[in-house]
């Protein structure tokens, strides 16, 4: 925890430094990048301290355990990464400074999220984050329909956190407590939980992820932000949904038939359909958004399974998508500043023979689709599996899933790099085929068999 605090407290001496130096707004930025790499390389190191124990400091304030950790780490990598990209952007502006301290309080603020242990204080900082992108998305985004963005977060976000603040109060005023550890040492114990309270708990999750369904705000506010914006919106802020659900996980688990089925059932079926959306989009933006509502609909499933596969394949697929995510959101803001547009068929073939640009659209689009010995292939792996130990009914769905995010992984690249039939893109879809097929007959010989 000490080294938590002490990273945050050097990300603020660094952008002082960066500020009070005044040689050069280049280099100013560059001390802010490479201060927030060295605060990720320490976060990483600090993590194996803490592997499947719960450490609590300062007296029961902070407590954190893995998955907080790797949070940490991938909210500080994406921060530095967002602040790359955004360098020759806010550069040639006026308000680079604000940018700046608008990400650096978002950073901080994310921190709290994942380290408190009080649930009134995990709240105020869950509703916190919203403020910094709010900013983010009105000041620096691209075009004049960035205000009707920011009031569609900010209705989707505070009304559906609103009966997850109700539930809390009332835990704290029937229990005495609202602390995490209490609950998950046993607190919990003979808690009966009502179809209301699971609904109003559950519901600012889905909102966050976000599911399909309650997912019409993401695509606008990616369309809208500006790359760095993009970049910390997909890779951390929608990791908020998946940790809350971990969370209250013991909440969550007090409501079980029915309903739990069904809502695992619409997470998945959900992935589906925002995958055949990815297929036919022809905005840019609007095909990564949609492929990020995909991916989390089945961290949420996943998650609402209840096993130690489902959690630890979230987890790792969260991790996974914030890094492939900013990934292609960078190389599809730069791509699109080169071509003056958006639009798939307009971009077509402007990548052109540029090596390193191909190279890196193959491998973004490569973890996108979960190709073998990547972190997103482990990561999917085992959710399958936890989803396939749950019902044995949803392995035709996840080959369907599987092989439509092979689909629209080979349609964006083929859209942007212009080729034929690139080989690696006849390899996702070739992937992504033996998998559906592979699911459908496990489904069929256990069908005959029983």
């Amino acid at each position: 925890m000490l080294m938590v605090l002490f990273l945050m407290g050097f990300t603020v001496v660094v952008v002082l430094m960066s500020c009070f130096l005044k040689l050069g707004s280049w280099l100013g930025w560059m001390v802010v990048v490479w201060g927030c790499m060295v605060n990720a390389v320490g976060v990483s190191l600090s993590v194996y301290n803490s592997v499947g124990v719960v450490n609590c400091d300062f007296g029961e304030v902070f407590c954190y355990d893995e998955v907080s950790c790797g949070l940490v780490w991938l909210l500080v990598v994406v921060v530095s990464l967002s602040l790359l990209a955004s360098m020759d952007d806010m550069v040639r502006k006026n308000m680079e400074w604000s940018f700046l301290w608008l990400v650096v309080g978002l950073e901080v603020v994310l921190v709290f999220c994942f380290i408190v242990d009080s649930m009134i204080a995990f709240y105020v900082f869950f509703e916190g984050s919203l403020i910094p992108i709010l900013f983010i998305v009105c000041c620096w985004g691209y075009q004049p329909e960035r205000l009707q963005a920011s009031k569609y977060v900010m209705l989707y976000m505070v009304v559906a956190s609103l009966p997850l603040l109700v539930c809390v109060m009332k835990l704290f005023s029937f229990e005495g407590s609202d602390s995490f550890v209490y609950f998950y040492s046993g607190g919990s114990d003979g808690l009966q939980v009502s179809f209301l309270e699971f609904f109003g708990v559950s519901l600012a999750f889905f909102v966050k992820s976000p599911v399909y369904g309650v997912h019409l705000w993401l695509p606008k506010a990616h369309a809208e932000a500006p790359v760095g914006g993009s970049m910390l919106l997909a890779g951390v802020l929608l990791k908020l949904g998946g940790y809350g659900l971990i969370r209250f996980g013991w909440f969550l688990c007090g409501f079980s038939g029915v309903v739990l089925n069904g809502v695992i059932c619409l997470c998945v079926l959900g992935g589906i359909f925002a995958s055949m959306v990815c297929c036919v989009q022809i905005d840019v933006k609007g095909l990564i958004a949609y492929s990020s509502i995909g991916h989390m609909s089945l961290v949420v499933s996943g998650v609402m399974c209840g096993s130690y596969w489902g959690l630890k394949g979230g987890v790792f697929l969260m991790l996974a998508h914030g890094l492939s995510s900013c990934g292609m959101f960078f190389l599809a803001s730069n791509l699109s500043k080169l071509c003056s547009s958006r639009m798939l068929f307009v971009i077509r073939g402007g990548v052109g023979n540029l090596f390193g640009v191909n190279f890196w659209l193959v491998v973004m689009c490569g973890f996108n689709a979960g190709v073998p010995l990547s972190l997103n292939f482990l990561s999917e792996v085992m959710l399958y599996v936890a989803l396939v130990s749950y019902s044995l009914v949803f392995s035709v769905f996840i080959g369907v899933l599987s092989f439509l995010s092979c689909l629209y992984s080979w349609f964006f690249l083929l859209r942007y790099a212009g080729w034929s039939l690139p080989i690696l893109g006849l390899f996702f879809i070739v992937w992504g085929f033996s998998v559906l097929c592979g699911e459908s007959g496990l489904f069929t010989c256990y069908f005959f068999s029983g």
